[in-house]
């Protein structure tokens, strides 16, 4: 495993994960990026690249790592701002399509650059089963390579995460209303 680079601290929300969560990310880089881990596509993590290390902290200090969910498929969606128009759609998508994600065993991680606040009223306003990450420095999007748009607001990138803690598919060019419908599907060729 390479040097460790970056270490960040990101807040998640979440009812299906108890509340309240803090993550540490661990990210590692070296010099240049070895196979597999570094995609063409603007440094998107590539298929077959191990997934960060992310280490989260609940309200009552019990750690929740995302090596943890080894076994199962994890959906890591990046999204560009609460409450718009296209992110909200591609959220409500995921949660329409719970059960379904339920069965395939997969969990789902939103990710944008706005404050827990924002998420925790976003996600209480359309009901979001799943944890919103918020990555208000932008570590997390760094360690999965995904890129900004303006202001540095994250791009629409999808990534599955493998039952071997692996990138099994990513989705450089997400349409949110039938993100989730790709997810399930790939999900179930694993």
């Amino acid at each position: 495993m390479n040097a460790l680079a970056a270490t960040a601290r990101v807040r998640l929300a979440g009812p299906a994960l108890g509340g309240s969560l803090w993550l540490l990310l661990l990210a590692s880089a070296c010099g240049g990026a070895s196979k597999g881990e570094a995609a063409a596509e603007g440094g998107l993590l590539s298929v077959g690249a191990a997934a960060p290390e992310v280490v989260a902290e609940t309200a009552d200090g019990k750690a929740l790592k995302l090596s943890q969910l080894k076994g199962q498929p994890v959906a890591v969606y990046f999204y560009p701002k609460d409450e718009t128009p296209g992110c909200t759609k591609q959220a409500c998508a995921f949660r329409d399509a719970w059960e379904q994600l339920q069965s395939a065993g997969v969990h789902v991680i939103g990710v944008s650059r706005d404050d827990a606040e924002s998420h925790r009223a976003f996600r209480a306003h359309h009901k979001l089963p799943f944890p919103l990450a918020a990555d208000t420095d932008g570590a997390l999007q760094a360690a999965f390579g995904v890129p900004s748009r303006a202001k540095g607001i994250a791009s629409r990138v999808t990534f599955l995460v493998g039952p071997d803690g692996k990138i099994a598919k990513v989705w450089p060019k997400v349409d949110p209303a039938v993100d989730a419908e790709n997810v399930i599907a790939a999900a179930k060729g694993l």
